[in-house]
């Protein structure tokens, strides 16, 4: 028997339960001083052969000069080791499956020659009766890709591929014609930073320039001059023209009108392929990707509510938090792009107690997927970890790569949080092949109508009963996350690399782009 493996049978520990309220435990544990001095004592035997001191040959150092000059950290060494050991065999004694990492804290007032009293806090995981797959029974909803859909994307990729030529000499320029012009903008007959461009194509009814910019090139010939005034809007990103009014002064050296791209093989063959009939044949297969990427969603989520439906159990509070402090983190941060910040947090924090019962939905979910997984032998490979890793460590600088696979290596609970939404997928996959199911055609409207349905469908089930003006259920605002995470993570991963920042803007009549309503996942 190899010494730690002594000690470790040596020490007698006394473990009190004080705690079992539903899903929380604690336990008092007492380790006798004298335990934690023969530990000591052990360390210093194994570590004296190597210790050097004047005066002594080589291993002949006597055991109580050891533990004089080392005596304070063999012993914080072995209380450390001595408190792992305790709250391993609190664990295994009482058969526990923690939901979150213990809580151990040592006595106050303790020191070296009293013995140890211990306090272990944890939350453990619910008994959870692996459900019977029989009679599970699920729709899917199919789209099927007709020719003339294929032939609207084909129509949609000739668009965004037109040309302009020259239009006859005198043309009057209307809504769809390109201009080239140059232009020089001023405030209060003062030309600003970046209000002046030479060359500049600007196709009329684009809406690519402030209001007002373009409606007043309608009708101008080439070589025109007009000086045209525009207001800057309000919330233009540049704050020395917010708000402005500004004059353009704008030649008109050209005026194009669009040519329509004739789709054939030869429109084909210009973007790389053999043919017509091999663009409609890629164009059918992406639709085709898609409208199955959304049957898929609409039947796991319809798949989780019927789980959801069918279990109730105790969930634990800390796994609970966790989940939804990664949703409030989200909400929060796209409130916070919101050009009215303040309302939109407003309007998140009215609903707050929504989104937390989400969060416990999400969790019994989590919980539920992976006891089936585990009980049916449900696992991800090596194989599949190691493309995940290699997968997220290209959201990093080339330089960073690396660091974060170790990271991932060495850090289980990040390594879990990478693991989970795959584990779920994979789980999510056994039960559909478990399900009986029955397939319905459909329209593309009606499937993405069946998955907004079943999206809102348990924010609205968390919420109190109100009047018929009540507000919207959250999951209008806020997607419904398909994802129930098997395993929450605590710890998060490390920052992504930042991203290159964005190209300097065209000048300065570029209209700004609306903001994004707040969409943040939910379950």
């Amino acid at each position: 028997m190899q010494l730690e493996e002594f000690w470790k049978a040596f020490v007698v520990m006394q473990i009190v339960e004080t705690t079992n309220e539903g899903l929380k435990r604690a336990y008092s544990v007492k380790i006798a001083a004298k335990d934690i001095a023969a530990r000591v004592d052990g360390e210093v035997a194994k570590i004296a052969p190597q210790v050097r001191m004047p005066g002594f040959r080589p291993g002949k150092v006597p055991a109580n000069l050891v533990k004089k000059m080392h005596g304070p950290a063999l012993h914080q060494e072995a209380l450390n080791t001595t408190v792992r050991e305790a709250l391993d065999k609190v664990v295994a004694d009482n058969k526990l499956r923690p939901a979150t990492q213990p809580q151990v804290a040592l006595g106050e007032g303790y020191e070296e020659g009293k013995d140890a009293e211990l306090t272990v806090s944890l939350e453990v995981l619910p008994a959870i009766a692996a459900p019977s797959l029989d009679g599970l029974k699920l729709e899917k909803l199919v789209v099927a890709v007709s020719e003339a859909e294929v032939d609207e994307q084909v129509a949609r990729l000739a668009s965004g591929a037109k040309s302009f030529a020259d239009a006859k000499k005198g043309k009057k320029a209307e809504n769809g014609d390109q201009l080239t012009i140059d232009f020089v903008g001023k405030v209060d007959g003062v030309a600003f930073d970046g209000g002046t461009a030479e060359d500049a194509a600007l196709e009329l009814g684009s809406g690519r320039f402030i209001p007002g910019f373009e409606e007043q090139l309608v009708g101008a010939k080439v070589g025109d001059e007009k000086t045209i005034t525009v207001t800057f809007p309000a919330d233009y990103p540049a704050e020395n023209l917010k708000g402005k009014e500004a004059t353009f002064d704008v030649t008109v050296k050209a005026v194009k009108v669009p040519g329509e791209a004739k789709v054939d093989d030869e429109f084909a063959k210009n973007l790389g392929l053999e043919g017509l009939d091999q663009l409609k044949g890629l164009l059918r297969g992406q639709l085709e990707q898609e409208s199955a990427g959304l049957t898929r969603t609409q039947m796991k989520r319809a798949l989780l509510d019927l789980l959801a439906a069918g279990h109730d159990f105790d969930v634990p509070p800390s796994m609970v938090e966790a989940e939804f402090e990664q949703i409030w983190a989200q909400l929060t941060q796209e409130a916070n792009r919101e050009e009215d910040a303040a309302a939109a947090m407003a309007e998140i924090e009215a609903e707050k107690d929504d989104y937390r019962a989400i969060a416990v939905r999400r969790v019994r979910l989590g919980l539920l997927l992976s006891e089936i997984g585990q009980a049916n032998g449900v696992d991800v490979s090596a194989q599949e970890m190691n493309m995940l890793v290699q997968q997220a460590a290209q959201q990093y600088r080339p330089e960073d790569r690396q660091r974060f696979v170790e990271y991932i290596q060495q850090d289980p609970l990040a390594a879990a949080q990478l693991r989970a939404p795959l584990y779920e997928d994979k789980v999510v996959d056994f039960l559909f092949d478990k399900a009986e199911v029955t397939e319905r055609e459909v329209s593309r409207e009606e499937l993405q109508a069946a998955i907004e349905a079943e999206e809102a469908a348990p924010a609205a089930e968390a919420k109190p009963t109100k009047k018929a003006a009540a507000k919207k259920a959250p999951a209008k605002k806020a997607e419904k996350a398909e994802e129930a995470p098997a395993a929450p993570a605590k710890k998060a991963a490390p920052k992504k690399a930042p991203a290159a920042k964005a190209e300097k803007a065209e000048a300065a009549p570029a209209k700004k782009a609306p903001a994004k309503k707040a969409a943040a996942k939910k379950s």
